[in-house]
């Protein structure tokens, strides 16, 4: 190392981001060919402007890549046996700083002068989750949700995906959009939606998510494959949702909308949790009782749909409702009352009775779920460990 930064006379010095070595001006260690020449004829760059980088067809070895008017000529640097460098046979040098030393006084062997070092031209913080549209087709509109629109689409013409357009901000706090996407990016576990990438540099802004083909588990249950799953079947549903519900909770992320419309379920019946925390994006007068339909009072906590608290016990409320949901084989909630009726019916002690296919221990937990003081509700990983028990009992073939 120390004979690669030996430094020749004039050579700059700037500090590594990675270990705080000094390196040199002159020394690029991640670029390419292509993004030499890219920096060497901008325009902060003139005739002469230099510098050096491992070479990318021969590996030891280094490539000095030189501006020389309106184009960029490339020169192999080699390694000999001893470690020594060399542009020319018989040219020895026991550091790239000699080596530079030796044809700036010596530029006519090279046919191009050394000037000055490449002026390094920081390009903007890319982030990696971010893409062009340009690379996703959309083929098949899945459904259509508070947000938007989803889709079916590939990534660059071959990678399945699930695109959520959301169209219009009309409805969305777009302060909180970015803070918001970070987080998706920020979560990780099988029983969530894995997130690929995202178009949020104007409008629509794309949120790219791996393809679950089933699609929700709520329609799904309602399909003739779902209804002939046994009770066994949708304990594991059950489990799968808690398991991913219990990481959001360790993390403090509040979903908000749980419910088995918001649960994606795969060719393997794998399920995974989608759209959490999206709910606190929208509007706080469209998210609201008063909005009528577009909030889902039937999987709401009361303190949610009346006062707009929101936090992982009133997700706990919500899975009991998915719960019930899932025992049903999809059936709607509270069916034939009012969003205003249910919250009445809620308040003078009412609750879902128990579907035919819940286990009576299943039932139990639902009911927990439903207290009506937040502190009262069981948290995620109680849930799911008892969930897992009574799979367990009920299918003991599982270790």
């Amino acid at each position: 190392m120390a004979r690669l930064l030996a430094c020749g006379q004039g050579c700059g010095h700037f500090m590594s981001r990675t270990n705080g070595n000094p390196w040199l001006s002159w020394y690029f260690s991640g670029i390419s060919r292509t993004q030499a020449q890219q920096l060497l004829l901008s325009p902060a760059n003139v005739p002469g402007a230099f510098l050096i980088r491992p070479s990318e067809s021969s590996q030891g070895d280094y490539s000095l890549s030189v501006r020389a008017q309106a184009k960029v000529r490339h020169y192999r640097i080699s390694t000999a046996a001893d470690g020594s460098f060399y542009l020319q046979k018989g040219h020895l040098f026991p550091s790239l700083g000699e080596l530079l030393t030796y044809y700036k006084a010596n530029w006519k062997l090279i046919q191009n002068p050394l000037l000055q070092p490449c002026v390094s031209q920081k390009p903007p913080e890319q982030d990696e989750w971010e893409r062009p549209r340009s690379e996703f087709t959309l083929r098949r509109k899945l459904g259509k949700g508070y947000f938007g629109e989803v889709w079916e689409g590939l990534w660059l013409g071959s990678v399945p995906v699930a695109i959520k357009v959301i169209k219009s901000a009309a409805n969305m706090k777009l302060a909180d959009l970015a803070q918001e996407i970070q987080t998706l990016k920020s979560l990780r576990h099988a029983r969530l939606i894995q997130l690929h990438a995202v178009c949020s540099a104007g409008e629509p802004v794309y949120i790219v998510t791996e393809l679950m083909r089933k699609g929700n588990l709520q329609a799904f249950l309602g399909n003739p494959e779902g209804r002939a799953l046994n009770p066994p079947a949708l304990l594991g549903f059950a489990c799968q949702v808690a398991e991913g519900m219990r990481y959001l909770e360790e993390r403090r992320i509040v979903h908000r909308d749980l419910a088995a419309r918001n649960v994606l379920v795969d060719d393997d019946l794998a399920c995974k949790v989608a759209d959490f925390g999206l709910a606190r994006l929208l509007k706080d007068d469209i998210y609201s009782p008063s909005s009528g339909s577009k909030v889902p009072v039937k999987w709401t906590a009361p303190e949610a749909a009346h006062y707009r608290v929101y936090s992982p016990k009133s997700d706990v409320w919500s899975f009991g409702v998915l719960l019930y949901e899932v025992f049903s084989y999809g059936q709607c909630p509270y069916e034939g009352m009012s969003n205003h009726e249910t919250l009445q019916q809620i308040e003078r002690g009412y609750r879902l009775p128990r579907p035919a296919a819940c286990p009576a221990e299943a039932y139990v937990l639902m009911l927990a779920c439903w207290k009506g003081s937040p502190e009262e509700r069981p948290a995620f990983a109680m849930l799911q460990a008892a969930l897992g028990t009574l799979h367990r009992c009920l299918h003991p073939t599982l270790t």
